[in-house]
């Protein structure tokens, strides 16, 4: 389990990551590289997880390491889960809702959750029975953390549902299970046709967009959303924020109803309708 010398850790460890990201976010001539898969990524992304990892192996010589960027290094029973800069394309365009991800996990629970958006002055963390939690860096201002509590109850016809990516970037089937659950729903974030394969013009933007957070899972431990769907994601997307719903009384699970990160989709919502939509996607399935 994670301790409050983990949770230190982790917070050094955003402080880093701060740093070097505001270098590239007030730099002029920003270089951007496109990956394999067609999105975004630039040096400070490369930089932040180099630094993290070295940072993870210096002071957690025993701990194992997985990152977006370079892949996983070693087998342990503890591994931190990295991602250096989430939403990159944000990033990219001088839009401050980014944030660097940064989880623990232990024997396959995450015990640890970590999100930092410097250009908001913003981060938020969770550990398992310590609360959720919001509010600048502890270095900068240690007194002003403020504890998430979502508000239960609810029923998935009178919720709002935010959903990323958007239609035209999921597959068939992740594509058919957002349709259905846009329709079970009383709006979605953004709002599109679900069922659609065609690329929206303009492009969408994500639920989080606006809102002064950087995840739409932040979005349901802060109440902005009842429930938040993401599809086609990493370890890395996911691990952070799981803590940080469920310490704040939310509910998580992939599509199957497992409390997993490596299936590739997450489903944070309110409890109740976390039951009543799981429900509708697996009898569609």
């Amino acid at each position: 389990m994670a301790n409050a010398t983990d949770l230190a850790l982790a917070h050094h460890l955003a402080d880093l990551a701060d740093g070097i990201a505001r270098r590239y976010f007030t730099a002029a001539g920003l270089t951007v590289h496109t990956k394999n898969d067609g999105s975004p990524v630039t040096d400070a992304d490369w930089e932040i997880e180099h630094s993290l990892r070295s940072e993870i192996r210096r002071r957690r010589p025993h701990d194992a390491f997985i990152g977006e960027e370079y892949g996983e290094r070693g087998k342990a029973r503890r591994r931190w889960i990295i991602d250096g800069i989430d939403g990159t394309a944000s990033f990219v365009a001088g839009e401050p809702e980014w944030s660097t991800l940064i989880a623990l996990e232990d024997h396959g629970t995450i015990t640890l959750g970590m999100v930092s958006a410097p250009a908001l002055g913003s981060r938020w963390w969770a550990a398992p029975g310590a609360g959720a939690w919001t509010g600048p860096s502890p270095s900068r201002s240690p007194a002003h953390s403020r504890r998430l509590t979502i508000t239960p109850g609810g029923h998935g016809h009178d919720a709002v549902l935010g959903i990323w990516p958007p239609p035209h970037r999921l597959s068939e089937p992740h594509r058919a299970i957002a349709a259905k659950l846009a329709g079970h729903t009383a709006r979605t974030r953004p709002a599109l046709d679900w069922s659609a394969a065609e690329t929206s013009t303009p492009p969408p933007r994500k639920p989080s967009t606006g809102s002064g957070t950087c995840h739409g899972g932040l979005l349901v431990a802060t109440g902005q959303l009842d429930a938040f769907l993401l599809l086609g994601a990493g370890p890395w997307d996911i691990a952070a924020l799981i803590p940080i719903v469920q310490e704040a009384g939310g509910a998580f699970s992939d599509l199957a109803g497992q409390q997993r990160t490596d299936t590739g989709a997450a489903l944070f919502a309110k409890p109740a309708i976390h039951h009543e939509l799981l429900a509708v996607i697996i009898s569609s399935t």
